[in-house]
């Protein structure tokens, strides 16, 4: 595919990596706002509101969609609370870097798929939607913006609230997993 004929899936590509790694115009970056992120803040707690950990999960959720309806698959889907945020609100370091490499390979996933296609194929409807690929990720880009967001403004509640006494990184986990495996193992 030559790349002008390309121009906006281009454009599109660069905009969802300057919201990844940095670079945007708004402020920090998904990379940017989690660099040096703390089991701690990531499991901090305030009410009615998910932990970072549940909001990464949840972005990675929602770009294994977006990854999948570029695939074509349209039975993945997202329809409960565990699909969507996940069974670990509290995490250890382990359970942290997962996260954080999940979400990392899902940008890397995210732009082979876009690579693969031409501008055309931005105005085709997503199987099983009334939307187009265009709107689908332009979507899912401010949706990690919102979240991004949300991620700083719960580090900074962290910080301003203080965060459990325990010294230990791997304090209370829940198990990222969910395998029923316990902690003593």
């Amino acid at each position: 595919m030559a790349e002008q004929e390309n121009q906006l899936i281009n454009r599109i590509a660069n905009m969802l990596n300057s919201s990844f790694h940095g670079g945007a115009w708004h402020g920090p970056s998904v990379l940017e706002a989690t660099k040096g992120l703390t089991p701690r803040e990531a499991s901090y707690k305030a009410p009615t509101i998910h932990t970072i950990a549940e909001l990464i999960y949840h972005m990675t959720s929602w770009r294994l969609f977006v990854i999948k309806r570029l695939q074509g698959d349209n039975k993945y889907i997202i329809d409960d609370e565990k699909k969507n945020f996940g069974s670990a609100p509290k995490v250890d370091s382990f359970e942290l870097e997962t996260l954080l490499m999940e979400l990392s390979l899902s940008q890397d996933e995210l732009l082979k798929e876009l690579n693969k296609r031409d501008d055309d194929f931005l105005e085709e409807i997503v199987p099983g939607s009334e939307y187009s690929f265009y709107t689908l990720i332009h979507g899912i880009i401010q949706h990690d913006i919102y979240h991004t967001a949300q991620i700083i403004l719960i580090k900074k509640l962290a910080a301003a609230k203080g965060t459990p006494a325990e010294e230990d990184d791997n304090f209370a986990s829940s198990r990222y997993f969910d395998d029923g495996i316990g902690d003593d193992f």
